[in-house]
């Protein structure tokens, strides 16, 4: 296959159709048929043809619910998108990868590798940020720690403090007798 011949979509039209739902980085049926380039009664029907592929890791139908909070999440109203009927269905990274053992045409392919390596992507972007949240809790730890060390010397000055005046007091004192 070559790849050159193939025109690449540009990952950022990829990225924006990734949308967090259940937990899951998921895309849309009806993005990836745009995406592939199929319509998407094509995409549902050769996923329903093929429905032991497809268990619940990989892919499950939205809840009206679900649907509902998707779509409040846009500003403007996209027709197409907004008024759907039928609930899409929601593929995970592994669903998207056993789309193409589905849908056989070059292009879907392609795509196809272009959207696995943009979860990937994904992936290890969120395996850093990780890293890094895991970094500045470690500091903030020691940083509590360190605070309480310090709180702890100044209880201790404090105490010397007030045992130096208690000394200086009793050096100051009137004495009584020889």
């Amino acid at each position: 296959m070559d790849d050159k011949n193939l025109m690449m979509v540009p990952e950022e039209i990829i990225m924006s159709k990734i949308y967090l739902i259940r937990g899951q980085k998921v895309m849309l049926d009806f993005d990836l048929a745009e995406l592939y380039r199929v319509e998407n009664k094509q995409l549902k029907r050769s996923v329903r043809r093929n429905i032991d592929r497809f268990p619940g890791d990989f892919m499950f139908e939205l809840t009206s619910n679900e649907l509902k909070i998707w779509r409040s999440q846009f500003g403007t109203s996209n027709r197409e998108k907004m008024g759907l009927r039928i609930y899409p269905f929601a593929f995970t990274e592994h669903g998207v990868l056993m789309l193409a053992s589905v849908l056989n045409s070059r292009h879907a392919i392609q795509v196809n590798i272009q959207i696995v390596r943009i979860f990937t992507k994904i992936r290890k972007h969120l395996e850093t940020h990780a890293e890094i949240f895991r970094m500045l809790e470690e500091i903030q730890k020691n940083e509590i720690e360190q605070d309480q060390q310090i709180q702890l010397i100044f209880e201790y000055i404090k105490q010397l403090e007030e045992t130096k005046q208690e000394e200086q007091k009793y050096k100051e004192r009137k004495r009584i007798g020889y």
